[in-house]
């Protein structure tokens, strides 16, 4: 049974009621009496002695109690109206969800989202003060808000948190990987946001048939060898030889650098014997102009 669309199943003990999907009955729950739609037939449950025992169903709804259930939802409308505008007023960082009125006029819960804490404790007074009942605040998640509100998903078809789920299960990037997806956000996310909940549901299939690829592998041929049992041994890749550039020695157009030392041993010898011819030319030069002044 649920108490509403998109909300969460529970199991009730329907004793001696014959019951059948759409009825609406009479619950005892932990926050009081209240109005649920019956979503399957009865049908028998085996519980462990450690199981809690099953909430009971009193009693099928009557005329009475659907009229009240009506004038209930008037006044969440009415609360919903009245919080927004204390929200705006006092300029609150937080989206107001829905509001929830117990069937027993016990209490009124409030859902929002916000992505820090909210300090609501002056609100909570205003609410009070106006309808005059007990007032909860509970915040909730992105997906808790899709999966209330409802709404259609990437693929045209109604949520499955609004419509079948249960639970939320987690969900990762990992999944849209090992499933060959595009990692895309806009392509993998829901409208709230997250991840998208159908990415869990082949992922076992995916996992399974890669683990089973990767253990015939192994069966075939054992890891590190090629087909002919030949082991595979990896390879440092060469570095290509650096063209020599114009005017390097013949040691380095060889493949061989010189060193530092050796070049500047040339350096100084190519220096010396410069200085020498200049040297003897000059002495040369000298003589011939002495010479020049004897008689021949």
């Amino acid at each position: 049974m649920r108490y509403r669309e998109g909300c969460k199943v529970y199991n009730f003990d329907a004793g001696s009621l014959s019951l059948s999907a759409g009825d609406r009955v009479i619950v005892d729950s932990e926050q009081g009496h209240g109005v649920a739609t019956v979503v399957s037939e009865p049908r028998p449950e085996e519980r462990g002695p450690s199981d809690k025992p099953l909430k009971r169903v009193l009693r099928k709804a009557t005329e009475d109690d659907i009229r009240r259930m009506e004038k209930n939802r008037e006044l969440e409308d009415e609360a919903f109206r009245v919080c927004q505008q204390r929200v705006l007023e006092r300029e609150m960082v937080m989206k107001l969800v829905r509001v929830e009125w117990a069937f027993d006029n016990s209490k009124a819960t409030f859902y929002f989202t916000a992505d820090g804490r909210v300090d609501f404790r002056d609100l909570v007074k205003d609410l009070a003060h106006r309808f005059h009942i007990r007032i909860e605040m509970r915040q909730i998640g992105v997906r808790d808000e899709a999966k209330m509100l409802g709404g259609f998903g990437p693929c045209g078809r109604p949520l499955c948190c609004s419509t079948f789920l249960r639970d939320f299960e987690p969900v990762s990037i990992r999944m849209a990987k090992k499933q060959d997806l595009v990692l895309n956000p806009a392509k993998i996310s829901g409208i709230c946001g997250r991840l998208m909940c159908c990415l869990g549901y082949e992922y076992s299939l995916y996992d399974d048939a890669r683990k089973g690829e990767k253990k015939r592998c192994c069966q075939d041929r054992p890891c590190g060898k090629d087909e002919a049992g030949v082991e595979e041994v990896m390879v440092p890749p060469v570095r290509p030889a650096r063209e020599p550039r114009q005017g390097e020695n013949k040691a380095a157009q060889g493949g061989q650098a010189a060193s530092i030392p050796d070049k500047k041993k040339k350096r100084n010898a190519w220096r010396k014997r410069r200085k020498k011819k200049s040297g003897g030319a000059g002495g040369n030069e000298g003589g011939g102009g002495e010479g020049g002044g004897q008689p021949a």
